[in-house]
């Protein structure tokens, strides 16, 4: 008997070894990470299948495929009462070496390039939240605000009084707030709502699964469907650079966003307020027709792991491809896969000039080791890397020679790219550009440069170390 049970026992082992190596080897893309997983799944008996069922397998992506294919995500096909702004035709002259770069992005988005836009940099809460507080007051029949991080502090409870008192003159409010982003909070700003006319949704909350991934990144405002503000910036006292008490100010870059663009911001909102309250709002009111504001032209790009295909990983993999004189990175982390360091060493070695910024001090110790790991390989390629000095700087913008850039609430790690809910802007702008490169102009004066003979004296535990977590970068 005993040996029949250890028979049974062994066999089981096997099945669930091979089996596990059989699903590797068939739905691995990367033949370095099959190979991996099925030496770990033969040579670990089942400690190794368990790992890579629990480690190996994406059910991130497949989980939002599922909702996007049940109609529980919509589209932009979903909203009848859109209006659709006709593509813009012509870039402008300094852009017209990027036409490869915009074949690339009408390809991988629905939404058009359009024209007639306006975006303005807005530094630091001290630049972002009077004028997003200015429009809350003026508004007259919509406020839709989307963030990733709600703080109840006292930046907090000033947008909270806002939408209350602009809900109370009779205007439809609507808040989301992620799951796990509420809970760097407390109280909850969600329950500062409770007994106002403020509608409020959580996206993904934890009692419907302990989802550390497929989180909702975005940072949108739309007011009245006429006037738009996005960026990176969450909301609290932490962005509060020059006069927060908080320990750690974080520096950080929004945008207020005027023009037909604004219409791909609310219909962004909306996806997500059907996901979070399973109320569809298409109605014309939502969509009213904008007038030029600028001479911007401009796409919203939705990103998440319910899209077929990962647009801004292909969109920055464009961007590098069509640069002719510099490429300037700015990103709180930076995690890239083979693809995008192979793209951005090609694109230095054709002789752009490629800058990547980054923080000095990142405000996740492991993901900084992480990134040490992969400068070694960049600077041999004479890719120049600068740190900023603290506070910790959070803005993410990408700026191709003096006419493209792209900004909002991606960072350059698997996270982004692959895992979370995200929204940015691609903006054909010379006037943008300039003013962006003036930003990062001055991080560049402030910051250190990173060489290859400091990266090379690192102490073995330190390398050893920043190795380490660069095997587990694509799970950081």
């Amino acid at each position: 008997m005993d040996h029949l049970l250890w028979g049974l026992i062994i066999s089981a082992m096997v099945a669930l070894s091979l089996g596990s190596a059989g699903h590797a080897l068939l739905m691995k893309r990367d033949p370095r990470s099959a190979l991996g997983w099925i030496v770990i799944s033969i040579t670990m008996p089942v400690a190794g299948p368990l790992l890579y069922w629990s480690m190996g397998v994406n059910r991130i992506r497949r989980k939002a495929m599922e909702w996007r294919q049940s109609g529980r995500r919509l589209g932009i096909g979903n909203f009848k009462a859109k209006r659709v702004a006709e593509s813009a035709a012509i870039l402008p002259e300094e852009a017209d070496h990027l036409q490869e770069l915009r074949a690339i992005a009408d390809r991988v988005v629905v939404a058009p390039l359009v024209s007639g836009n306006a975006v303005t940099p807005l530094v630091n809460g001290e630049g972002a939240y009077p004028a997003m507080l200015e429009a809350i007051a003026a508004a007259r029949q919509s406020i839709h605000l989307s963030t990733y991080i709600f703080d109840a502090d006292t930046t907090g409870l000033r947008f909270i009084e806002a939408l209350k008192e602009a809900a109370e003159k009779g205007v439809e409010v609507r808040v989301i707030i992620d799951g796990l982003g509420e809970k760097y909070s407390l109280p909850r700003a969600r329950s500062l709502f409770k007994g106002s006319r403020v509608k409020v949704g959580r996206f993904l909350p934890l009692r419907q699964g302990f989802y550390l991934n497929l989180r909702n990144h975005r940072k949108l405002l739309v007011v009245d469907g006429r006037i738009g503000f996005t960026g990176g910036m969450n909301i609290g006292d932490r962005h509060l650079v020059a006069t927060s008490t908080r320990r750690g100010p974080v520096r950080d870059m929004h945008f207020r966003v005027d023009g037909p663009v604004v219409g791909e911001l609310q219909r962004v909102f909306l996806e997500d307020w059907f996901f979070v309250a399973g109320e569809l709002l298409d109605d014309r009111r939502f969509f009213p027709a904008i007038p030029p504001a600028g001479q911007a032209l401009s796409r919203g790009i939705a990103d998440g792991p319910d899209k077929v295909v990962t647009k801004q990983h292909w969109i920055v993999m464009g961007a590098l491809s069509a640069a002719r004189k510099r490429v300037w990175i700015m990103t709180p982390y930076f995690i890239p896969d083979r693809a995008m360091i192979s793209a951005l060493a090609t694109t230095a070695m054709r002789g752009v000039a490629v800058t990547l910024i980054l923080p000095a001090r990142n405000n996740l110790p492991y993901v900084h080791w992480a990134t040490r790991a992969y400068l070694w390989e960049l600077l041999q390629h004479g890719i120049r890397i600068v740190y900023q000095p603290p506070p910790f700087v959070h803005s993410k913008l990408m700026l191709v020679d003096d006419a493209w850039s792209l900004i909002g609430s991606s960072n350059l790690d698997p996270r982004s790219l692959r895992l979370n809910f995200e929204f940015n802007l691609e903006v054909y702008d010379a006037a943008l550009n300039s003013r962006l490169s003036e930003y990062c102009d001055a991080a560049i004066r402030d910051g250190r440069e990173v060489t290859l003979a400091e990266v090379d004296a690192r102490s073995l535990p330190e390398k050893l170390r920043d190795g380490a977590a660069k095997l587990f970068s694509p799970y950081l």
